[in-house]
């Protein structure tokens, strides 16, 4: 009985419920200008992160520049593989071990190297001999007033000038800077050489692993249609290197007609070096015939232009009517793609990437078809 009014006092001066449940409310309204503990970790977490991303990105792009020539050896090693690989293989289905058959490839490209050293040397060691023998004669007509080479003497007072420049300590400096450039241009061609030849020894005879090794990167869902386009693409570019040799053949054989006829010297050696220049697109015929008509001046300086005239006739029929139409045969790549890629790849890469750019036009032609239009027609 007494505990009723307590419970009743008590009751009386307890606060409403529906008040005690909006404090919580209002509190939650209050707005939180500091941020938490994991807050902060966080971010800070990230802005460490973006540092250490930018940090790496800078330093690979420092590495790829810093090894970009190497790189580009490798690259052409690599092609170079890929292009006699087709040789090879027909070599294996021959029923020759495939070491014997890189073996037998190697030493053919050794003997036709070996070939056009054996037509080059003997020209050029008597043009060496006759440019000796020809210095006295120089020196006789320059201090003669009468012959051309002394009336120029007169006018331009050459041999002052010459010898005031390698009089001069700086004239010194430049000169022995120039043999030791010149020597060290030499080693570096002779590095990259040698690098080249075993890159492409080595890739040739281990391309079947090789292939093994980067389609496991592949789901195994989708392996067996990434091994066909990349068998594909191979053969192209097996086909690509069969018809850029077809096109050197017939700049070849046109510069030994052209000099056999001109009555230009050395007409087997020059057609040898033309087609040897030649592979590479873009410039090579226009090296060829830069060196053609400098040797053609020693027959007369009408043979000469007439041989300039040729060539330049040559390079627009080769770039835009043979090479265009054989790389559409050898490769199904239409001409205009092949002279687009070419100029790109020669710009970026200059002659790595002129060797390089329509097998690669092949490949994004060959992805092109086969996984990404067949999505947008079907969408």
């Amino acid at each position: 009985m007494t505990d009723a009014p307590a419970d009743a006092v008590l009751e009386a001066a307890a606060p409403p419920a529906a008040a005690v449940s909006a404090v919580p409310e209002r509190v939650s309204r209050v707005p939180r200008t500091l941020p938490t503990r994991s807050e902060a970790r966080a971010w800070f977490g990230v802005g460490f992160g973006a540092a250490l991303g930018a940090t790496l990105a800078w330093l690979l792009v420092h590495l790829v520049l810093r090894l970009s020539e190497l790189l580009t050896l490798l690259l052409l090693a690599a092609f170079i593989a890929v292009s006699l690989e087709p040789v090879v293989a027909w070599l294996g289905r021959r029923g020759m071990r495939r070491g014997w058959a890189v073996l037998t490839v190697a030493l053919g490209l050794a003997g036709l190297l070996g070939g056009f050293v054996a037509l080059v040397i003997p020209p050029v060691s008597r043009a060496v001999t006759s440019l000796t023998g020809a210095v006295p004669r120089w020196r006789r007509q320059l201090h003669d007033h009468q012959s051309l080479l002394g009336r120029l003497e007169d006018r331009y007072h050459v041999i002052e000038r010459v010898q005031t420049q390698l009089g001069s300590g700086g004239g010194a400096s430049e000169v022995a800077g120039g043999v030791l450039g010149a020597g060290r241009m030499v080693v570096s061609a002779l590095t990259s050489l040698v690098v080249v030849v075993t890159v492409t020894l080595y890739v040739m005879a281990a391309l079947p692993a090789i292939k093994r090794f980067c389609y496991r990167f592949v789901p195994g869902t989708r392996r067996a249609r990434a091994e066909a386009l990349s068998e594909e693409i191979l053969s192209r570019v097996g086909r690509f290197m069969l018809g850029n040799t077809l096109t050197s053949a017939v700049a070849g054989l046109s510069t030994f007609a052209w000099c056999s006829a001109m009555g230009v010297p050395y007409p087997a050696a020059l057609g040898f070096l033309v087609g040897l220049v030649d592979m590479v697109p873009v410039v090579g015929s226009t090296v060829g015939g830069v060196v053609v008509s400098l040797v053609a001046l020693a027959v007369s300086l009408p043979v000469a232009l007439a041989t300039t005239g040729f060539y330049t006739a040559f390079r627009l029929a080769e770039d835009y009517l043979i090479m265009p139409r054989a790389m559409k045969f050898a490769v199904d790549v239409h001409p205009v793609v092949t002279v687009v890629a070419v100029l790109i790849g020669g710009s970026l890469l200059g002659i790595v990437g002129g060797l390089v750019a329509i097998p690669v036009a092949v490949a994004l032609g060959i992805i092109l078809d086969e996984c990404v239009f067949p999505r947008t027609d079907a969408s």
